[in-house]
């Protein structure tokens, strides 16, 4: 890999961004930033990504015109758009949008259709200050379409299928999974133990999500799924189901024991009450 900010030869001879530019229009070189628009710009087909120049201010507010993969909310659609996003074993396999009938199925197609319908909606945003692997902060500017609403409604079908101490551990994992990622740790031992458990976590993350994309933002909808913990009989107000409200009291009283003890601690000690 060649990376020129970590070479004296290149970093002694341009101090900084205008030595480039002046470089690169005395060389007739094409630059997709200005010195009337000084940031640096990546982009992939996950996001863009905005920083440096007059964005290293954290103060400054961003132009409205930095922006090339969403469109502004202001600006977007005053009809609510309605897609269904079908997962299995956590994985995204098919997104139909529930307005025009259109259906991808091919992993990329999807994710290319969500970040087209995502970017007419005014979806995926963000503006952070986020910690660097060293320590140091810094304040970039992102648009993420579709994985904006792909995060949305994984979590959401997580919730409805996955039992509640494992999605626990899994959202301490998938934390971290995201550190060591960030701080390019993919191939190591400590993050393929984590993908490995993260992986086994989505065996039963299956269903369909409802969503609705208005004006920046996502709107769950509806769930189902085959594989769902959910149980509408012992949880309906009107149906009593498998579950005896009598147990109630002797949880709260077992669980109060602890309480209880820590109470009477509290008042030997003279300590006031919060």
């Amino acid at each position: 890999m060649i990376a020129p900010w970590r070479m004296p030869e290149f970093f002694n001879r341009f101090k900084g961004r205008q030595c480039l530019f002046d470089y690169a229009k005395a060389h007739d070189i094409p630059l997709p930033v200005t010195p009337k628009s000084p940031w640096s710009m990546d982009a992939n087909l996950m996001h863009v990504s905005y920083e440096s120049g007059i964005l290293e201010n954290p103060a400054t507010i961003a132009p409205e015109d930095i922006y090339t993969m969403t469109q502004d909310p202001k600006k977007a659609p005053f009809t609510p758009e309605r897609i269904e996003i079908k997962f299995k074993r956590g994985i995204p396999i098919q997104v139909k949008n529930l307005e025009d009938g259109t259906v991808e199925t091919c992993p990329l197609l999807l994710f290319q259709y969500l970040n087209k319908v995502g970017s007419r909606n005014g979806i995926g945003r963000i503006d952070i200050v986020e910690n660097r692997f060293i320590g140091m902060k810094s304040r970039g500017i992102y648009e993420t379409p579709a994985g904006t609403i792909l995060y949305h409604a994984h979590l959401d079908i997580e919730a409805f299928t996955m039992d509640k101490e494992v999605r626990k551990l899994k959202q301490m994992l998938s934390a971290k999974f995201a550190e060591q990622v960030y701080n390019g740790m993919w191939y190591s031992p400590e993050a393929e133990f984590t993908l490995s458990c993260i992986r086994t976590s989505q065996e039963c993350v299956a269903g369909s999500v409802t969503l609705s994309l208005y004006k920046g933002q996502v709107y769950i909808q509806a769930r189902e799924s085959p594989l769902s913990l959910y149980n509408q009989e012992l949880v309906s107000m009107d149906v009593q189901g498998d579950y005896d409200p009598v147990d109630a009291g002797g949880f709260i009283r077992v669980n109060a024991l602890r309480l209880r003890e820590h109470r009477r601690v509290q008042n030997q000690m003279d300590i006031p009450l919060p």
